[in-house]
C-alpha cells in the first residue's frame, strides 16, 4: 500500500508520481507489434512512478473479489444464470476509486520493520494499473470469466443430484487445490505464450481498450469514454425489456410460431431445443454468453465456428436424425443432454446407484443401456477429434516455433511491450515450483485421507497433473492466437471412466483436476499477457491472483453450502414449484456427464458394451486433419487461407452446447461478422477507437441492469404474465417422432 513499487528494478522517490512516460526509443519503430490489433489498441510507453501497491487498490481489490464470487455463485443456480464480468468491476470501481482518492488523507508514515521506507493511504491520484490489479484481482477465481469455480459443481451434484455427503472442508480443499494447481506450471510457460509479440491472447485487447478509454484523455468531439458511457446507458435501458417486460424478444423462433403443432418444424426452428434455423434475439446476454463477446474473436477464427457450427447442426445431425435414424435416434428428442432409456423415457439415475456410491449392475442391466439425444452423440465425437486434432495442429504449424523458443527463448527480437516490461523484477521460478509443490500436497491429503468422500486414488490426481499439463502449452497457443480454448473435459473423463468405472464422484474429481487445472493455468497466463500490456510488475500480477482466487474459492464453497442446504428440493426442476428458479442447468449438465463417464462408464456406451462405439474413430478424424492441412500448405505455399484452417477450433466449434443452443451461436456469428469484417474493412478508423469499447458498455450495461432486476423481482421470482413472457414459444421442440413412442405433452405418431 506504500508509495514504492517494490517490483521496479529502479526505486523512485515517494513524490515522484509525475506523468513520466518512456516512448519508443529512436530508430525501433520497426519492433512495433507485428499484430495489427495490437499496434491500433496498445499504447507503446510505460510511466515506471506509478504505485500500484496501494491502499486503494487492496480495499477495493478484495471487496471486489468478494461481492463478484457471491454473486456469480448465486446466480449461477438459477434457470437463467448471469456471469457478472471482469468489465462490470472496472466500471463499477473506477469512480470508487476517484473518490478514494479525493477523500483518503495523503499524510506520510512509517511501519517499524521496513527501515525508512515512507507508506501513504493516499499516494497519487487514482492510476490506471491499480484499476488493472483491482479487475484482475476480482476475477482470479474465475476462469475466463465463467462465473463461480468449476469444482462448486463437484459439491451440488453429490448434495443435490445424488443425494449424499462431503463435508465443507473436503469440498473447501477441492475447490481451492483444482484453481490453483496449474498457476505452478502456467509461470514457468510464460515465456512461451506471453512475451512472444505472436501470442497477442486477442481478448485482452477489450480490457486495453476500456482502461484507456476510462482514463486517457480524449479531445476527439466524440470520446471513447463518451462513447462508452452513452452505449452503456443504452444497453442498460434496453435490457429491460427482453430481460423483464418481454422475454420473448430473446429468444425469437419464428418457425414454431408459423408451425405450432408441427414437432419436425419446431425441431428445426427452436433455437432453444432445436436446430434453430432462423431463430434471432435482440438480447445482448445471448448474443455474448457462453462464447463471451464476438467483438473480441479473430474474423477467421468466427469463419472456423462459423463452418464447424453449419458442418455439425446443419448437416450431421440433420442427416444422421432424419436420414439414417441413427442408433434410433427419431426415439429421442434432436437436441438434449438428459439420458433415456430404449423406449424414450428418462432414464431413473438414483435407481443404479448402490448403498457404496457405485453402479448398482443388476439395476442397470434391468432398466437398461442408457441413450443419448443424436446432438449429445455427435457432440461428444466431435469432442473426441477436437481434443486429438490439438496436438497435431500446434505440432504441424507451432512446432518449430516452440522448439525454437525453447532452444533461445530471449536471444530472438523482441517488441517494444516486451523491452519495456524487463524494467520490472521477474518472478523467480521457485516460485511457481514451491506452489506447485505445496498445492499437489494438498490434494494428495484430500485424496488419501479423504478418499471416501471424493472417491479419487492418488494416483488419478497425479496422473490428471501430467495429462493437464501435456495440453497447457498446445491449448494456450490456439487460445493466444484464436481466443477459443478447446477443452479437456471430454478425454479426461473418458480415460478416467475406462481405468476407474463405476464411481462417479472420482470421474468428476479426475475432471476438474485435468481439465480446471489447465483452464485456470490458460487464465493465468492470460491475465498475465493484459499485465504485459498494461505494464504491470509481474510480482504484484501473481501475488493479487493467488490472494483474489483463495478469497473466490472460500466465498463460492460457502454461498454453495448456503443454498444447498437452505433451498428444499434445489435443482430438481421435477420437485421445484413450476415458477422456480433454482433449477440448476449448468450442474444438470454436470451431472449427466458424471452419470455417463463416472457411474456408467464408457466401456457401457461408448464401448463393446454401448451403442456408440463407433465414435470412438472421430478420435483418429482429428488426428489426422490438421497434418492434412498443414501437407496442402507446403504444397501451396502462395495460398494465405490455407493456413488459417484451424481444425481444433473447427471441430470444437459446439463445444460449448449444451448448455449453449444454436441461438447463442447464430447471433454470435452474424454480430462478430458484421464488426470484424465489413466494420473492421470498411471503417477501420471507428473500429480502432470504438470496436473494444462498445463491446465492454454493452457488457456492463446489462450486467448492471440483470442485477436490478433480479434483486428487484427475481428473488421473489415475480414476473409479468403474458404471452411475450412465455418463452420461444417452441413446446414441441423435446418430443420424439418415431412411431409408437409416448411421451408426455407430445402427440404419438
Amino acid at each position: 500500500m506504500g508509495t514504492l513499487e517494490g517490483d521496479t528494478k529502479t526505486a523512485h522517490l515517494a513524490d515522484n508520481h509525475q506523468n513520466v512516460k518512456i516512448p519508443i526509443p529512436a530508430g525501433e519503430e520497426d519492433e512495433e507489434s507485428p499484430i495489427e490489433e495490437v499496434r491500433l489498441t496498445v499504447p507503446n510507453y510505460d510511466d515506471p512512478s506509478l504505485p500500484v501497491w496501494t491502499f486503494r487498490m487492496w480495499f477495493l481489490g478484495l471487496v471486489s473479489c468478494a461481492l463478484l464470487s457471491f454473486l456469480n455463485q448465486f446466480f449461477a443456480y438459477r434457470t437463467e444464470p448471469l456471469v457478472i464480468t471482469q468489465i462490470t468491476v472496472q466500471v463499477a470501481t473506477l469512480p470508487l476509486g476517484h473518490f478514494m482518492a479525493a477523500v483518503l488523507p495523503k499524510a506520510k508514515f512509517s511501519i517499524p520493520g521496513f527501515g525508512s521506507r515512507q507508506f501513504s493511504l493516499n499516494p497519487s491520484p487514482f492510476n490506471m494499473k491499480e484499476h488493472v490489479l483491482i479487475s484482475i484481482f476480482a476475477n482470479a477465481g474465475s476462469a475466463f470469466g465463467n462465473g463461480a469455480a468449476y469444482a462448486v459443481g463437484i459439491v451440488t451434484i453429490i448434495k443435490a443430484f445424488y443425494g449424499r455427503s462431503i463435508s465443507f472442508v473436503a469440498g473447501w480443499l477441492l475447490i481451492i487445490t483444482t484453481q490453483v494447481l496449474g498457476y505452478g506450471w502456467a509461470g514457468l510457460l510464460r515465456k512461451y505464450v506471453v512475451d512472444p509479440a505472436h501470442m497477442w491472447w486477442p481478448s485482452t485487447l477489450v480490457q486495453v481498450s476500456l482502461f484507456r478509454a476510462l482514463h486517457e484523455k480524449d479531445e476527439a468531439r466524440m470520446s471513447r469514454a463518451k462513447f462508452f458511457l452513452i452505449v452503456l446507458i443504452c444497453s442498460f435501458s434496453w435490457y429491460v425489456v427482453p430481460g423483464y417486460l418481454f422475454p420473448t424478444l430473446s429468444t425469437i423462433s419464428w418457425i414454431c410460431w408459423i408451425f405450432s403443432k408441427s414437432v419436425t418444424a419446431q425441431q428445426i426452428g427452436s433455437g432453444m431445443r432445436g436446430l434453430g434455423l432462423g431463430a434471432i434475439t435482440l438480447d445482448w446476454t445471448v448474443v455474448a454468453s457462453f462464447l463471451f463477446s464476438p467483438l473480441i474473436s479473430p474474423f477467421f477464427s468466427i469463419m472456423n465456428i462459423l463452418a464447424g457450427y453449419v458442418m455439425i447442426i446443419y448437416v450431421a445431425v440433420p442427416v444422421a436424425y432424419w436420414g439414417f435414424n441413427l442408433y434410433g435416434a427419431q426415439k429421442f428428442p434432436i437436441f438434449s443432454s438428459h439420458l433415456f432409456t430404449a423406449q424414450g423415457q428418462k432414464y431413473n439415475i438414483p435407481a443404479i446407484v448402490n448403498d457404496k456410491f457405485e453402479l448398482d449392475v443388476d439395476s442397470y442391466e434391468k432398466q437398461g443401456r442408457i441413450h443419448l439425444s443424436m446432438f449429445f452423440a455427435l457432440t461428444y465425437g466431435f469432442g473426441f477429434a477436437t481434443i486429438a486434432s490439438t496436438l497435431t495442429h500446434v505440432a504441424c504449424f507451432y512446432g518449430r516455433e516452440i522448439y525454437a523458443r525453447f532452444r533461445a527463448s530471449y536471444e530472438q527480437k523482441e517488441d517494444i511491450h516486451t523491452r519495456l516490461m524487463k524494467r520490472y523484477q521477474d518472478i523467480p521460478s521457485w516460485w511457481f515450483y514451491v506452489l506447485l509443490a505445496v498445492t499437489i500436497g494438498a490434494s494428495l491429503i484430500l485424496c488419501i485421507f479423504l478418499k471416501d468422500q471424493v472417491q479419487m486414488p492418488w494416483w488419478g490426481l497425479l496422473f490428471a497433473s501430467v495429462m493437464a499439463f501435456t495440453f497447457t502449452l498446445p491449448i494456450s497457443i490456439i487460445t493466444a492466437t484464436t481466443n477459443q480454448t478447446p477443452g479437456l473435459n471430454i478425454i479426461t473423463e473418458y480415460v478416467m471412466g475406462i481405468i476407474y468405472p463405476g464411481r462417479p464422484i472420482a470421474n468428476v474429481c479426475f475432471k476438474t483436476y485435468g481439465y480446471m487445472s489447465m483452464t485456470q493455468a490458460i487464465s493465468f497466463l492470460s491475465d498475465f499477457k493484459l499485465g504485459h500490456y498494461m505494464k504491470i510488475p509481474p510480482r504484484s500480477m501473481f501475488i493479487v491472483q493467488f490472494i483474489g482466487t483463495i478469497i473466490a474459492g472460500t466465498v463460492n464453497i460457502g454461498v454453495a453450502w448456503w443454498l444447498l442446504t437452505t433451498i428444499k428440493n434445489i435443482c430438481h426442476d421435477d420437485l421445484l414449484p413450476p415458477d422456480s428458479p433454482w433449477t440448476c442447468p449448468g450442474d444438470r449438465v454436470f451431472f449427466d456427464a458424471s452419470v455417463i463417464w463416472g457411474l456408467v462408464g464408457p466401456k457401457r456406451i461408448f464401448g463393446r458394451l454401448g451403442d456408440y462405439s463407433s465414435m470412438n474413430w472421430f478420435f483418429l478424424g482429428g488426428a489426422i486433419g490438421p497434418i492434412i492441412v498443414w501437407l496442402f500448405h507446403k504444397a501451396f505455399p502462395k495460398k494465405s487461407w490455407i493456413p488459417l484452417i484451424n481444425l481444433p477450433v473447427l471441430l470444437g466449434a459446439t463445444a460449448y452446447m449444451p448448455p449453449a443452443t444454436p441461438l447463442n451461436y447464430n447471433s454470435w456469428i452474424l454480430v462478430g461478422t458484421i464488426f470484424n469484417f465489413f466494420i473492421f474493412r470498411y471503417r477501420k478508423r471507428w473500429w480502432q477507437r470504438y470496436n473494444y469499447i462498445f463491446s465492454a458498455a454493452m457488457d456492463a450495461g446489462v450486467a448492471f441492469m440483470a442485477v436490478l432486476l433480479t434483486f428487484h423481482w427475481g428473488l421473489e421470482n415475480v414476473g409479468l404474465k403474458w404471452w411475450g413472457a412465455e418463452g420461444e414459444h417452441c413446446p414441441l421442440a423435446t418430443c420424439p417422432t418415431a412411431k409408437g413412442i409416448s411421451v408426455d405433452g407430445c402427440p404419438v405418431h
